[in-house]
């Protein structure tokens, strides 16, 4: 039997894990938190680490701020649990007021909170159906929606989160979304709608199109505002709801309160999630009025949705992002990032793109540069090298063949430019390497 000490290091809570979890869980690091303070994170083996990856974008606020600890642990100390729908509490019509106000458009919205990002989309979608009494929804190649049957429905995206779970909820399509890298452009992508209007549903049975305005897992990919100016187009052409997907990309993310705002266009419902909590369970629906009133009582709701623990850690964010003017922060930190790979791509060929809004950016690596010869072998080796250096990385892309940054809004300009130290080093001695003259192997991706 191993002994206490052992089963305390990494490599025994793995094994423990790996008893314990199905393996349909994936794990990008090895490695098990022991505690965590703002763009830091430290093992149970007392090794550092810098943190680029947020939670997947979830800490905007960082890890521990403590605005958001102290409203967590006031509120504990008053009650965890009632369920809304039982009885009520302040906190939840407090926050949603606060996002009435802050979700873009002059229409009265109302909003209403649940769990995750996948139950925020499903909801949405009820929102549509039960307000257009139409079936169909259309989403985008590359999207990422949720994990949920119905979700999954909704996500582009096939490998690792759709196989072996069909079949899937019908009445849903998929039309090409704006890619540089897939050479899909805006004309491109509103023409395969077009294309789904005649072969596939006539627009009269479409409650709405789903988007994300920065695509995540397709690669951090921005959609650009045409693009989403023509999306606005068509569903008023033809009584179409508008879903704004800002689960990844909101809570200033893009150095705007919502990604969705640098195009100008005014969605009918919007979700969001991740950075929302600073770190606690909370996702909320935002909408017209008309739409979100459009459900009967008890037709939306949960057991846990807006837990009073998570609506006064949220209030707290909202505060910390306005407090610490956290948009602006998100600007200059993308702007850093930018600067940095730019030098960079002029000494490394496989830099192939570099992109994004605000701290939601990416570099896509590719053979010379080449968009049409994806990279993954580049991204998985650099995500593997940079966690023996202190520095946690997440890949994504339909390739995946996309590093994407997502590093705390609060993390200070000595931890950024540190880890972008790694990065560099990384693929400069890859770049090396190709040359010869580097002992850094590129790791086979499988």
């Amino acid at each position: 039997m191993a002994s206490a000490t052992t089963l305390q290091r990494n490599s025994g809570l793995m094994t423990r894990r790996a008893n314990a979890v199905p393996r349909g869980v994936g794990n990008a690091h090895p490695i098990f938190a022991q505690k965590a303070l703002n763009a830091e994170i430290w093992d149970v083996e007392g090794r550092r680490y810098i943190d680029f990856c947020a939670g997947i974008a979830v800490l905007n606020t960082g890890h521990c701020h403590p605005k958001v600890m102290a409203a967590i642990q006031s509120q504990t100390a008053l009650f965890t649990h009632t369920c809304f729908q039982t009885v009520a509490y302040e906190g939840y019509v407090a926050l949603a007021e606060r996002l009435n106000r802050l979700v873009p458009g002059s229409a009265p919205k109302k909003t209403f909170f649940m769990n995750t990002g996948a139950e925020a989309v499903e909801n949405a979608i009820k929102a549509a159906r039960a307000y257009t009494g139409r079936p169909g929804v259309i989403a985008f190649q590359g999207a990422f929606h949720g994990r949920t049957l119905l979700t999954l429905a909704l996500t582009g995206k096939v490998a690792p989160y759709k196989i072996g779970y069909g079949p899937f909820p019908g009445d849903i399509f998929h039309a090409p979304y704006p890619s540089k890298s897939a050479g899909i452009s805006v004309v491109d992508a509103i023409a395969g709608i077009e294309k789904l209007f005649k072969s596939d549903i006539e627009p009269a049975r479409v409650a709405a199109f789903i988007v994300e305005p920065v695509q995540g897992e397709g690669g951090y990919l921005p959609a650009p505002p045409e693009f989403l100016q023509r999306l606005r187009t068509l569903s008023d052409q033809h009584g179409i709801l508008l879903i704004a997907d800002e689960i990844q990309s909101g809570v200033a993310r893009t150095g705007k309160f919502f990604a969705i705002e640098h195009s100008g266009v005014i969605p009918d419902i919007l979700t969001m999630a991740k950075g929302l909590g600073g770190g606690t369970v909370i996702s909320a629906v935002v909408g017209r009025a008309d739409v979100m009133d459009a459900s009967c009582p008890g037709g939306l709701g949960g057991t846990y949705g807006g837990n009073p623990v998570s609506c006064a850690a949220a209030l707290a964010v909202l505060d910390v992002m306005e407090e610490e003017n956290l948009c602006a922060r998100s600007v200059v930190i993308g702007e850093r990032i930018h600067s940095y790979f730019s030098a960079l791509a002029k000494e490394v060929s496989f830099i192939g793109d570099i992109r994004g809004l605000g701290a939601m950016r990416a570099v896509e690596f590719s053979a010379g540069g080449d968009l049409g010869k994806p990279a993954p072998e580049i991204a998985e080796t650099l995500k593997t090298e940079a966690l023996k250096r202190g520095l946690f990385l997440l890949n994504c892309g339909v390739n995946l063949n996309v590093l994407r940054l997502m590093t705390p809004l609060t993390i200070s300009d000595a931890v950024l430019d540190e880890g972008l130290a790694i990065i560099g080093d990384i693929l400069m001695e890859l770049e090396k390497g190709t040359q010869g003259k580097s002992s850094l192997k590129v790791r086979a991706f499988t």
